[in-house]
């Protein structure tokens, strides 16, 4: 099941850094194409908006699917409302988890996405906090000890 560990609220930056308008292949290499096409915000890619986004790191592996794995960090939203398809930080009875909120008639769900997790259904007087919409997600690529 991928629950989710809050890192912290994010305040503004006014950093850019360099941004090349050509696209990388993933296959094979293309010959090099070195302009400098503009300056690009962290903070407008990942759409943040403080004080009213926060970083999660996950744990678990129920959201693979969605592309979210262990130990990425989400950026996260409270300014934009919940919407059944979105990517939620829920509290659902006192358990706090990444899922995918979806309907079913009235009845919200809490879906992973990875087969191997069953949907997690909210019944009438179970307790659901939606603390936020995922808006984006860092996965590192390189680590360190």
């Amino acid at each position: 099941m991928a629950s989710a560990t809050i890192i912290g609220p994010l305040g503004g930056s006014t950093l850019e850094l360099p941004f090349f308008s050509f696209r990388i292949p993933a296959g094979f290499p293309s010959p090099a194409q070195d302009h400098l096409e503009q300056k690009l915000s962290l903070d407008e890619l990942l759409d943040i908006d403080a004080p009213h986004t926060y970083l999660v790191r996950v744990i678990g592996d129920s959201m693979i699917g969605a592309g979210i794995f262990e130990d990425d960090i989400l950026v996260v939203s409270k300014a934009i409302p919940p919407q059944p398809g979105d990517i939620v930080i829920a509290e659902l009875n006192g358990e706090t988890f990444v899922k995918r909120l979806t309907r079913q008639g009235n009845q919200y769900v809490l879906c992973s996405e990875n087969a191997k997790y069953r949907a997690r259904f909210v019944m009438e007087g179970d307790e659901l906090v939606i603390w936020g919409v995922v808006t984006a997600s860092i996965r590192r690529h390189r680590c360190h000890a």
